[in-house]
């Protein structure tokens, strides 16, 4: 049994659905009794398969007013290459006012895939944790509402001023951590960690440098009335999901990732991702999630079966846990 309880949340991907449907999903998501949402902050999809990639600022404005009461974030957003950190400050401070403070900013140091398109150079990844903390310093002292003047050593603000500031002059930045100096930074400058697996090493990272805030997870999953049929759909949609070490953030197209998920197999695909309509199966994932320390998780349902994936986890998951 899991050592504490844990919130479970529902994730919109951006990858696979347009804006209509995800404002659409969000509200669906709250009715069926999820309380918090995570949504990704993407320029492409990973594989022309997935086929979307909608603005995530829009789509979280939008789902303020569709589902004004939930707790929403980005799972996550690079505020590094691609926007520069004083216009992400700007966007959070205003989504964190449109849902009443109920907004975290999920960051992390990106994906080639994503931050190449101004022809910017993709940098290595210990320079691009540097950027991020420095972001993230940025963002801070924008958010007090205060005239800031700031030279760094990778960015440049002058004598701006947020006029519409967030409530309480913060908001809330967790931080995407894959490997021991990614989990030291997390602790050290964010208000949360974000992972994609149960990995009790970055959550144990993560709090010996400090950080006191949220465990959160971003899983993925497949629901399905036939397991074969659910297991299809993850190896059609996210093959990329299957790419061993540092792939996903250095490939810089969608192109590459197809071409490089050509060697994955469908078992590849599916590991670590409950497929299929045995309740049991979706248990003992979020189990482990809440055994190796998360406090919360939110579920990627991967494919076209969004309402009755809602369905299931209302009736069938949630209540055994």
């Amino acid at each position: 049994m899991p050592s504490h309880a844990i919130k479970i949340g529902y994730t919109l991907s951006s990858e696979e659905h347009g804006p209509k449907d995800l404002v659409r999903f969000g509200a669906m998501a709250v009715e069926h009794g999820f309380d918090r949402i995570d949504i990704s902050d993407h320029f492409h999809p990973w594989t022309d398969e997935q086929g979307q990639s909608p603005f995530v600022w829009s789509v979280m404005g939008a789902l303020a007013q569709a589902a004004p009461d939930v707790r929403i974030g980005t799972g996550v957003t690079c505020p590094t290459v691609r926007i520069h950190p004083a216009i992400v400050a700007q966007a959070a401070a205003t989504q964190s006012l449109l849902t009443g403070g109920g907004f975290f900013l999920g960051v992390g140091t990106g994906e080639n895939l994503n931050e190449h398109v101004l022809g910017d150079r993709w940098p290595p990844a210990d320079i691009r944790l540097s950027m991020l903390e420095e972001a993230v310093e940025v963002m801070r002292k924008l958010w007090t509402g205060d005239q800031v003047t700031h030279v760094g050593e990778h960015y440049r603000v002058e004598n701006a001023r947020l006029y519409t500031a967030p409530d309480g002059g913060s908001v809330p930045v967790y931080v995407s951590a894959f490997g021991p100096k990614a989990a030291e930074l997390a602790g050290r400058i964010g208000d949360g960690l974000v992972t994609t697996s149960p990995d009790a090493e970055a959550v144990e990272g993560f709090r010996s440098a400090g950080g006191s805030g949220p465990a959160i997870a971003a899983a993925k999953a497949c629901w399905a009335e036939d397991e074969a049929a659910a297991r299809a759909t993850v190896h059609r949609l996210w093959p990329n999901s299957g790419l061993p070490g540092e792939l996903a953030q250095e490939l810089p197209m969608p192109a590459h990732f197809e071409q490089a998920s050509q060697l994955v197999t469908e078992d590849q695909a599916a590991d670590g991702k409950p497929c299929g309509p045995d309740p049991e199966v979706h248990v003992a994932s979020l189990r482990a999630f809440a055994e190796a320390g998360y406090d919360e998780v939110y579920i990627h349902q991967i494919g076209p079966e969004q309402e009755g994936f809602m369905r299931f986890y209302r009736d069938e998951v949630l209540p055994r846990l």
